[in-house]
């Protein structure tokens, strides 16, 4: 059975969303709630889809004995399609295998957040920024240059837990990962609202009034930047995950960093629902011009591939000008009013009944 068009489209889109999100929920957590530039969301989400591509098929490799004493990198086509045949029949295998490999890609992502920062934490906003860049560039080049990480410059396949799935196997994933971002989303939600949520947003708003209110803004930060990390792998080992492959030269910096910042900054900081806007609105624009360059050619003088950019790029200047705080602002906290701490105190008076 064959999809229609429309639904095809639709799980492409959400398919890319999702991971997408994951990533700029993590990054609004960072600048958005902690005022912590990462310009290296490229870091964690390599993280997590090199994970994808080296851990899951070596392991199966060894449970089902599949290829043993061949190279996993050189024989990778005809070792992953005999495992796929053993996990296209066995769903708590394939089940089994998706969860540890998640688990374990957050716990690569969150590792290599905070070994990154935990040095440089102390450094001023730009410095901080450029450490975090140079760190996810360095870890996309040894994916280019090191084979058995993620088959260097030609990539590798990764084993297909969804393969029981069959002819539905691309909305199984996507929904899969929709119900992941749902559910990180109401973890970040619940955060955010809390008494540690006003702690992220005092230590944002003014670092030496939480330094004088006896929090250690250094460890707040590092806790934060290594929640984010964990949270962008999963996106990273979603995606590989979904594309059955992965390849270093797939996580650019201008994918994984710079979009992802400009669909926070469009749908508005320390604020998750408009980042979930944002990253909508951006992702949705993409896939319509990418589904419909076909259409658009005769009324461009270009290329219709540049189309997205100069337009998004468009967007986001005039965003910058006119609504910088972005399409759904932060809402102001609510706090007590001064008359009824002031009545509150009153009835503590000596004297006072009440």
């Amino acid at each position: 059975m064959t999809l229609p068009v429309e639904a095809l489209f639709l799980v492409d889109l959400m398919s890319t969303f999702a991971p997408y999100l994951l990533v700029t929920l993590s990054l609004n957590l960072e600048y958005g709630y902690t005022g912590v530039p990462d310009f290296g969301k490229t870091l964690a989400v390599a993280g997590g889809a090199f994970l994808v591509g080296y851990l899951p098929g070596r392991l199966l490799m060894q449970l089902l004995g599949v290829g043993l004493g061949l190279s996993y990198v050189e024989h990778n086509a005809e070792i992953v399609t005999k495992i796929n045949e053993f996990l296209r029949v066995n769903v708590p295998l394939s089940m089994a295998v998706l969860a540890l490999t998640l688990a374990l890609a957050m716990v690569v992502g969150a590792a290599l957040g905070f070994l990154v920062s935990h040095p440089a934490i102390r450094l001023r906003e730009i410095s901080l920024a450029m450490v975090f860049l140079a760190a996810g560039e360095a870890l996309v080049v040894i994916g280019h240059n090191y084979p058995e990480l993620a088959g260097g410059t030609l990539g590798i396949g990764v084993p297909d837990v969804f393969a029981w799935a069959g002819e539905y196997r691309f909305p199984m994933v996507t929904a899969f990962m929709i119900a992941v971002v749902v559910a990180v989303f109401i973890y970040l939600y619940l955060l955010t609202k809390s008494p540690l949520g006003r702690l992220l947003r005092a230590v944002r708003d003014d670092e030496n009034a939480a330094l004088a209110l006896g929090k250690d803004v250094t460890k707040v930060r590092i806790k934060v930047i290594t929640l984010a990390s964990a949270i962008t792998a999963l996106g990273g080992a979603l995606y590989a995950i979904y594309t059955g492959s992965v390849i270093a030269a797939a996580y650019q910096k201008v994918s994984w960093t710079f979009w992802p910042w400009v669909m926070v900054i469009l749908g508005g900081t320390a604020n998750n629902v408009g980042v979930v806007l944002g990253t909508f609105v951006f992702v949705t624009v993409r896939k319509l011009i990418i589904f419909y360059k076909d259409a658009f050619a005769p009324y461009v003088p270009f290329d219709v591939v540049w189309l997205d950019m100069l337009l998004l790029g468009v967007a986001l200047i005039l965003i910058l000008l006119y609504r910088p705080e972005g399409l759904i602002p932060e809402k102001p906290i609510k706090t007590v009013a001064v008359r009824r701490v002031t009545a509150a105190l009153k009835l503590r008076e000596p004297g006072i009944k009440g």
